[in-house]
């Protein structure tokens, strides 16, 4: 079972930037959309961002104009790069990727916002 592998969360203070990562470890061909979803306590999961194998990209609005994501298809990584962050940005953060009609995720990083 192919499980993505989160890395850069952690505490950051509002108005602070984080940068995610999300690597399909590997030697994997084939990942098409990739995105980044969260989830806060008590919550569902949401959508904050997705990406297209040729970097055509959507956000959720909350995030729009604050967050960017990417992704290098070489090193078949996608990243997530936050700024301006609010306390309400505090969640769980699930990366996924596509691969031959299936979506696969990680487990989750924690991002946490606070002073």
């Amino acid at each position: 079972q192919l499980q993505l592998e989160e890395s850069g969360g952690g505490l950051a203070q509002p108005g602070g930037s984080l940068r995610l990562s999300c690597l399909v470890p590997g030697t994997i061909f084939g990942i098409t959309g990739m995105g980044w979803y969260r989830q806060a306590p008590g919550q569902p999961r949401e959508l904050v961002a997705r990406i297209t194998v040729d970097s055509n990209t959507n956000y959720a609005d909350s995030v729009k104009g604050r967050f960017t994501i990417s992704r290098d298809n070489a090193k078949n990584t996608a990243y997530l790069q936050m700024n301006s962050l609010k306390p309400e940005d505090t969640a769980v953060y699930y990366c996924t990727g596509r691969l031959l009609g299936h979506e696969y995720w990680g487990q989750g990083i924690q991002v946490t916002v606070s002073s």
